[in-house]
């Protein structure tokens, strides 16, 4: 036997119509899977925002309590630009900051700017670290604990009337005069009221944006807390920060340390800005790649032999089969294939059964009796280890072809 490294083409390679028959029906399926997904999102990309939007009916989203702002007689708009929510702040209005954490530190400063001065209300929901001193100086962001029901125990009129409500988060400390701190967690508050300018307009900071929310808003006293917090001016301005803002490239970027210091909150509302049908739709492609491998590598039942379609001549086999164990640098694998073919060849011709002809004890004695050669160099040679290099390898290809001769002929 010889090893050809020759690159012609055998039987045993896929044509381009062959491979296109194979692929068809998986690319089909994944093409009909984008087109249902792309018609989806089409259809209802109208309907889906992110969270905390106000146009939004998910169930992190905040539609209900807009509409619900707006039976009372509060009209509620939207703003993405930290300029259209700089030009909106007004006595009569409550400016409600969505995603404080990721604003720049120069549209933080633009803001408290902005809103300091205006005797109306701000609502920033869950402010931390850094974002916290220039929103609201003078508050201090601490630890942060789960969300859960919790009673006002505070003088505040909106939590009283309110009750107990959803509230946790990120809890804040204070030593400015005035402050009112609401469900309190472990001595901490979970929602506190900064006083402003004359003590007419005022900032409220909510640890956490659970009461907004479609699905928890007609739980405990969250409407109640939602509806005072947010409904005591005449027109509300629900600011959305956008990452493609313009004035985000103004002032400079965010540092590492501040960077730091907001840790999971800045990096819980870049995620809350991800449409929630994204998540959903990377979810389902995961689950189609898994069925599709599955589908693949099945097995449907133990492997049976069919009669090839065409014939298919030995010395192709066999090369073909030289260039795998080549490949795969197996001079094992094929030193063992030519040793058993070389024992099942001889075998009958020294008398010894072709079942027998795997047993050295068996073998060994009857062709050295034919041969008259010491049973050392028959094992070495017919049961041996495999060859240490291809040269060797081509070497026991000799050997065995002339032992087979010299049996023959003996």
């Amino acid at each position: 036997m010889t090893l050809k490294t020759a690159t012609t083409s055998t039987s045993a390679s896929r044509t381009p119509h062959q491979i296109w028959q194979r692929a068809r029906g998986l690319l089909l399926a994944v093409l009909i899977l984008v087109v249902a997904g792309l018609s989806v999102a089409a259809l209802r990309s109208g309907g889906q925002h992110g969270r905390l939007d106000p146009r939004s009916p998910d169930p992190y989203g905040s539609r209900a309590v807009a509409q619900l702002l707006e039976d009372r007689g509060v009209s509620v708009d939207v703003a993405t630009t930290l300029d259209e929510a700089t030009r909106a702040v007004a006595p009569d209005t409550t400016l409600l900051v969505a995603g404080p954490n990721v604003l720049t530190p120069y549209q933080q400063d633009r803001l408290h700017a902005a809103t300091a001065d205006s005797l109306g209300r701000t609502v920033v929901i869950a402010p931390g670290g850094a974002s916290v001193g220039r929103l609201a100086p003078g508050a201090h962001a601490e630890s942060s604990g789960p969300v859960d029901a919790r009673p006002p125990r505070c003088e505040l009129p909106a939590a009283r009337t309110a009750g107990t409500s959803d509230m946790g988060g990120i809890h804040y400390t204070t030593d400015a005069a005035g402050a009112v701190a609401c469900y309190p967690d472990g001595g901490l508050a979970t929602l506190l009221v900064m006083p402003g300018h004359e003590e007419i307009g005022d900032t409220v900071l909510l640890g956490s944006p659970d009461i907004l929310y479609n699905d928890r808003l007609d739980e405990q006293g969250n409407a109640s807390l939602a509806l005072q917090l947010l409904g005591s001016r005449p027109h509300l301005l629900w600011y959305l920060p956008s990452l493609d803002d313009p004035s985000a490239a103004e002032g400079g970027t965010r540092s590492d340390s501040e960077g730091d210091e907001s840790g999971a909150s800045g990096e819980s509302d870049f995620l809350g800005l991800i449409p929630s049908g994204w998540l959903w739709g990377t979810l389902q492609l995961g689950v189609a790649a898994v069925l599709a491998a599955v589908w693949r590598a099945r097995r449907l039942g133990p492997l049976v032999t069919e009669r090839l379609p065409v014939a298919v001549r030995a010395s192709e086999s066999t090369e073909g089969r030289a260039r795998l164990y080549r490949k795969a640098d197996a001079r094992d694998r094929a030193a063992e294939v030519l040793r058993s073919a070389t024992r099942a060849r001889i075998s009958p011709l020294v008398g010894v059964s072709p079942r027998d002809s795997e047993s050295p004890e068996t073998l060994l004695p009857a062709v050295a009796a034919r041969l008259g050669a010491p049973h050392s160099d028959l094992r070495s040679l017919l049961f041996g280890p495999a060859p240490a290099d291809d040269a060797a390898l081509l070497l026991l290809t000799d050997q065995l072809d002339a032992l087979e001769r010299e049996v023959r002929t003996s």
